[in-house]
């Protein structure tokens, strides 16, 4: 199976500021995968990025990891959020990976007495 993971910085390509809460940006990613009838994990980390023009900027980072998406759907969605979030460009990785989905049920019996 393919995991792709979309970096995605919060700071505004033009001002290198983060514009919105990081609230208001996870919101639009999940409204995105959503859309896009995608399942997705997230995650915000602290990340680093050269600009084209060789400026350093340190700011908040999205992660989205997608289990076994269509190559062309996960492409869409990093564009879509790029241009959403105002990037200069957001990173995608793919990794494969082993996926098992693990089940249990506890049946308990209680005896009130």
């Amino acid at each position: 199976m393919i995991e792709t993971k979309i970096y995605i910085g919060l700071n505004d390509a033009t001002t290198k500021q983060q514009k919105h809460s990081t609230e208001t940006y996870v919101d639009i990613m999940k409204y995105v995968c959503k859309s896009y009838h995608v399942p997705f994990a997230f995650s915000i980390n602290e990340g680093g990025y050269f600009h084209e023009n060789g400026d350093y900027t340190q700011e908040r980072i999205l992660l989205i990891s997608l289990m076994d998406a269509d190559k062309q759907k996960a492409e869409s969605i990093a564009k879509d959020l790029c241009a959403f979030f105002h990037q200069e460009s957001v990173m995608v990785t793919e990794s494969v990976v082993s996926v098992s989905f693990i089940k249990d049920d506890l049946n308990l019996e209680f005896n009130d007495k």
